[in-house]
């Protein structure tokens, strides 16, 4: 901690062109894979609390810090909630690792706390309100202003390319899934058409990606999966039953139902499409199965190991379960 603090307020002075001090250095909880540092910097006079996101190794990169903070400003001045950015570099001389540095926010990140402040102070209907027009407003932004490392789908293309990619993430499995190989076939059967347009989506925004307090959403977090594609698959991620954590009545995040996640994202001028949405809540949850199963994986053959990657394995026959009961007949 002591490297990462004298590295911090190097490349601060630098960003900011002034003595700079830092301390109250800690870890934050969050995250599985990426190290979260909150922090103080001192300069001028002034102290400015701040937290830096610090990618270990390349091995788990999936957008580079400087791509991530810029479409984190891109979402800002769209009017989505969400930590300021003051900068990044990929230099991983400072602190062991590239990284970015934005403010800190205080309020709650951790799901079962979120879900006890919702609770105890009966606000989960606002919160959820709240997402929904966080979406709304990060899928009216200009894809043209997002960073040109935001990937996009070939041809315009999101669904067909979610199922290629898919079917190569079946094909990998250290292990056969016989409830993911019958979701792929539900899958095709059930394609719909391309979407009209695609938008910027965050692909993560889930309770244990956002920062809650007792006045609501005060951002979310977490946009290192961003990239161009169909809005109602971001619309359709939050409702995936993992991130309930065990309130399984309330649909959207164990914080409430859908109806007012619906009516944020439309009054924020979102178009809602139930169908499409349903899709995706299937597709999304058989996705993330074989990507717990990924993780697993890295941590098997050492290319990443943690003890974090290495339990995501067990919960794979869970998304498989999960991914059952949403092709079940209406």
């Amino acid at each position: 901690m002591a490297s990462t603090e004298d590295g911090l307020a190097r490349w601060l002075g630098e960003l900011w062109g002034e003595a700079v001090t830092v301390d109250g250095l800690r870890e934050s909880s969050a995250g599985a894979r990426r190290r979260n540092v909150l922090f103080d910097a001192h300069a001028g006079g002034r102290t400015v609390p701040l937290a830096a996101t610090i990618i270990p190794t390349a091995e788990i990169q999936i957008l580079d810090p400087a791509s991530e903070g810029e479409v984190r400003t891109v979402a800002e001045r769209g009017g989505v909630p969400v930590p300021h950015v003051h900068g990044s570099t990929l230099d991983p001389g400072y602190v062991g690792g590239p990284f970015f540095v934005s403010d800190r926010i205080e309020g709650e990140t951790i799901p079962r706390r979120v879900l006890r402040q919702a609770a105890a102070l009966g606000h989960g209907q606002h919160v959820v309100g709240q997402i929904g027009a966080a979406l709304a407003r990060l899928h009216a932004v200009d894809p043209a202003l997002a960073p040109t490392a935001l990937v996009v789908p070939p041809g315009n293309a999101p669904v067909a390319n979610a199922m290629a990619n898919l079917e190569l993430a079946i094909d990998g499995l250290l292990k056969p899934e016989p409830a993911f190989a019958y979701g792929l076939r539900w899958l095709r059967d059930h394609q719909p058409d391309e979407p009209a347009a695609c938008t910027i989506i965050h692909t993560d925004v889930r309770n244990g990606n956002i920062i809650v307090g007792p006045d609501g959403l005060r951002a979310i977090l977490d946009w290192e999966g961003s990239r161009i594609g169909d809005p109602m698959e971001d619309v359709a991620w939050p409702q995936t039953r993992m991130w309930r954590f065990g309130e399984d009545e309330h649909i959207i995040g164990g914080l409430a139902g859908v109806e007012p996640y619906r009516r944020g994202y439309t009054e924020a001028g979102g178009t809602w499409d139930g169908d499409r949405i349903r899709w995706w809540r299937a597709l999304v949850t058989l996705r993330w199965g074989t990507g717990l199963a990924g993780q697993s994986a890295a941590h098997l053959d050492g290319r990443f190991r943690s003890i974090v990657m290495a339990g995501s394995g067990r919960r794979v026959s869970e998304l498989a379960w999960d991914t059952l009961l949403l092709m079940r007949p209406d």
